[in-house]
């Protein structure tokens, strides 16, 4: 099947009071994993790269770019790709050339004027180029140049500030700072859902959650009540992956055969996105 818009399949979400869930790819084996999950839930998802995966990979976006597109393709399910958490403008000039049909751009790390500037430019750039733009406002937790603790003062995202954010940048959807943490490998997170709530009441644009994979099922179904319609999830499908390695190769030390162990790893994510899909609900 073709790729899908990824604005397309957020907005149908986000009329449909539901969400769609957006996975990280690092490996081809995570796009393929994250196609088989969505195919045995028949499910649309978003099949997403981030700039430290393109890092990963030499600095090269077109070949992990144009090989999950390939699998997306070969899917009966509708899939978008996407790509995540972009600081460089140049990285973000190759998406339309590769497949894309969105970015998060994010310049989060600037103050906040320059955060405005930088956001609205890239905006611009996107619109013209036929991309959906995707920003953040508020620092989720555990990146670099996050605060320590995603439940820190000043850390969330005040709705009347997003509301300002969104209309002198123009984007598309909104990733907001509820209390979830990036690489959190515990379910432990507390979302702020009444904040939810207020985001969705004053913010015209999809909102996006990031730092899912540390959030219990009972809050990621909340938070897509609340809403939320673009469910961000990387560290849950890592956590799968390297348990079914570990568990191959604590078994059998002497093995040397990466399909031996990369192919309990694929269908360990495919599990866990089947999981997930399960749990976030997809709308009426």
């Amino acid at each position: 099947m073709p790729l899908v818009p990824t604005g397309e399949l957020v907005s149908r979400a986000a009329a449909a009071h539901g969400c769609v869930p957006a996975f990280n790819v690092i490996t081809l084996e995570h796009a393929e994993a994250i196609a088989d999950g969505a195919q045995a839930a028949g499910r649309p998802v978003i099949l997403q790269i981030s700039e430290n995966a393109v890092r990963y990979h030499g600095g090269r976006l077109a070949p992990l770019a144009r090989a999950t597109a390939a699998v997306a393709e070969a899917s009966e399910v509708e899939l978008a790709l996407h790509l995540d958490h972009a600081t460089d403008m140049e990285l973000v000039r190759q998406a339309a050339d590769n497949g894309f049909s969105s970015v998060m751009f994010d310049a989060g790390a600037l103050p906040h004027d320059r955060n405005v500037a930088a956001t609205a430019e890239a905006a611009r750039w996107a619109h013209e180029a036929g991309l959906w733009l995707e920003a953040e406002l508020g620092y989720v937790g555990g990146k670099p140049d996050a605060p320590a603790s995603a439940h820190a003062a000043g850390v969330r995202t005040d709705p009347a500030e997003a509301a300002d954010y969104v209309a002198r940048t123009g984007v598309d959807a909104l990733a907001v700072a509820v209390g979830s943490s990036h690489a959190m490998t515990e379910r432990t997170a507390s979302l702020d859902h009444a904040l939810i709530s207020r985001l969705r009441g004053r913010v015209p644009v999809p909102l996006v959650l990031h730092g899912s994979s540390g959030v219990p099922d009972e809050d990621l179904r909340r938070a897509v009540e609340s809403g939320m319609a673009k469910v961000n999830i990387g560290t849950a499908l890592n956590v799968a992956f390297t348990g079914a390695v570990r568990g191959v190769l604590d078994a059998e030390s002497s093995l040397t055969d990466p399909r031996k162990y990369l192919t309990p790893a694929r269908e360990a994510v495919a599990k866990t996105v089947g999981t997930l899909l399960a749990v976030l609900p997809a709308g009426r």
